[in-house]
């Protein structure tokens, strides 16, 4: 059984930083691609940053210069690394994964087959 679980989440002021971890397990489960959207109330989820199996990335405008996404083929984990945090990245934060056999990198949310439970960032002003 797949299982994608998030960590790292948590209160932070503007301008501060936060690490989210997300380990993925199951047999024989490696995702070429992964990724991190987030939902905040009353919004759809959208894309933050995704990654491929040899470390290519895409980013929302929005984040860029800000954010790192990042994995540990090793670990099967991915990681976002998250700066000059703003009141507007407040939100539940998901990791995703496509099915395997799948390499290309999309930013689309129906696009992604497993999901995390979510964790939540809330940046205070």
């Amino acid at each position: 059984q797949v299982q994608l679980v998030e960590s790292g989440g948590g209160l932070v002021q503007a301008g501060g930083s936060l690490r989210l971890s997300c380990a993925a397990s199951g047999r024989a489960f490696s995702p070429n691609i992964m990724a991190w959207f987030r939902q905040a109330p009353g919004n759809e989820r959208e894309f933050v940053a995704a990654i491929t199996w040899n470390s290519i990335t895409n980013y929302r405008d929005s984040v860029k210069g800000r954010f790192t996404i990042s994995r540990d083929n090793t670990k099967n984990t991915v990681y976002l690394q998250m700066n000059s945090l703003k009141p507007e990245d407040t939100a539940v934060y998901y990791c995703a994964a496509r099915n395997p056999v799948l390499t290309a990198l999309t930013t689309t949310s129906r696009s992604y087959d497993y999901w995390g439970q979510g964790t939540q960032v809330t940046v205070s002003s």
